[in-house]
């Protein structure tokens, strides 16, 4: 192999670490806190970051920090089926604003990080708004909570040590064996909730949308103020994430 082949792979593989630590955190990150979680130099870090910058795979902030682009959301979006999971899901998604007045999520996880990259919100003066492309850590989510459940106490230990849960309010699950029973006994009944857990105020109840190969496409969630948060949301929430899962080829 030539020196410039190998110059080459290094490159894709430097790429790959950066990329896989700005999917680490749900919030911008500054240049000095990448080149420490990849062991790469400030300037090489710097290098590769303009470079996928320039082809929309990471966003640069005017104050030097960094997050993943739309470019890997867009990519992302189509990995899991063939069928665009957002023509799909959106009608269902409508359907389930109207019925319940609030917003509807739909989301894909990221390394450890949920991205939001479709909504339905309600036409009422205050309700939840999530950002489309905004990320929030797995541990302060409900689908999120599913994605760690269904991969076992393994997935949730590894997650728990390259996050070291952070907490985001004074409801947020910080403790390991805490997290671990939340998430089992989520998945154990379908559905998972956000007690104000990633924001105070903010309630969520999130289901799993399943391809056709049985593994997890995205997640659905509705979001409301706390105190508007029913119960009997449950039911139709988990009706319509199996409609969506049954569209994309899933049988259960």
């Amino acid at each position: 192999m030539s020196e410039t082949s190998g110059s080459k792979i290094q490159v894709i593989d430097r790429a790959v670490q950066i990329l896989e630590a700005l999917a680490r955190y749900s919030k911008p990150v500054k240049l000095k806190i990448l080149s420490a979680e990849t062991g790469l130099h400030p300037s090489t870090v710097h290098r590769i970051l303009h470079s996928l910058s320039d082809n929309k795979f990471v966003e640069a902030s005017g104050n030097g920090e960094y997050r993943l682009g739309q470019k890997l959301i867009q990519l992302t979006s189509g990995l899991h089926s063939e069928v665009d999971i957002r023509a799909v899901a959106l009608p269902h998604m409508e359907a389930l604003r109207d019925r319940t007045g609030e917003t509807v999520n739909l989301t894909l996880r990221e390394g450890d990080v949920v991205i939001y990259f479709e909504k339905a919100t309600p036409n009422r003066m205050m309700h939840v708004n999530q950002l489309i492309g905004s990320r929030a850590p797995l541990h302060v989510t409900a689908v999120g909570k599913l994605m760690l459940g269904l991969g076992g106490d393994s997935s949730i230990d590894g997650y728990a040590k390259r996050t070291n849960l952070p907490a985001y309010t004074r409801n947020t699950l910080s403790d390991i064996d805490a997290l671990k029973k939340v998430c089992h006994e989520s998945v154990h009944r379908g559905y998972s909730l956000d007690d104000e857990e990633a924001e105070i105020g903010v309630g969520c109840i999130g289901v799993l949308i399943y391809d056709r190969n049985g593994k997890v496409a995205a997640g659905l969630s509705v979001s409301a103020p706390i105190e508007r948060r029913k119960e009997e949301w449950i039911a139709d929430l988990k009706a319509t994430g199996e409609r969506i899962s049954e569209q994309l080829g899933f049988r259960s």
